[in-house]
């Protein structure tokens, strides 16, 4: 059975990229557009990995790790943030929210590809 991931990004088309990528590589992807809706769209799904953007609408990548992190179904799920953002004062936001890891876009496919590959081991 093949690893399923949530990817959440406010660009559809950074949303259809990421989405892409992952089901080249055989992963089963669910896409939202926002922290709000990946919430709901978690309900009664179990993912293997969630990769979220930071700066969203509604709920930020930030919020959505903090939120998640506070549910003991994702406490153990790994998180990654894929983000325009590099700063070392949000990455330790990040970081301190419970984020496994961070890659900046743009992204490389491979790259993404080796991260995830890690991460969903």
């Amino acid at each position: 059975m093949s690893k399923r991931i949530l990817a959440v990004d406010d660009s559809k088309t950074m949303r259809d990229m990421v989405s892409f990528t992952l089901k080249g590589a055989g992963y089963d992807v669910l896409v939202a557009d926002d922290g709000v809706n990946a919430i709901s769209a978690l309900v009664g799904e179990e993912v293997d990995l969630i990769i979220t953007d930071v700066n969203m609408p509604n709920m930020n990548g930030i919020e959505l790790v903090q939120k998640l992190r506070s549910d003991p179904r994702f406490r153990a799920t790994p998180i990654l943030i894929l983000t325009t953002e590099s700063d070392n004062d949000i990455k330790q936001q990040g970081r301190a929210a419970g984020a496994t890891g961070w890659i900046v876009k743009p992204f490389v496919p491979e790259k993404l590809l080796k991260v995830v590959g890690k991460v969903c081991a």
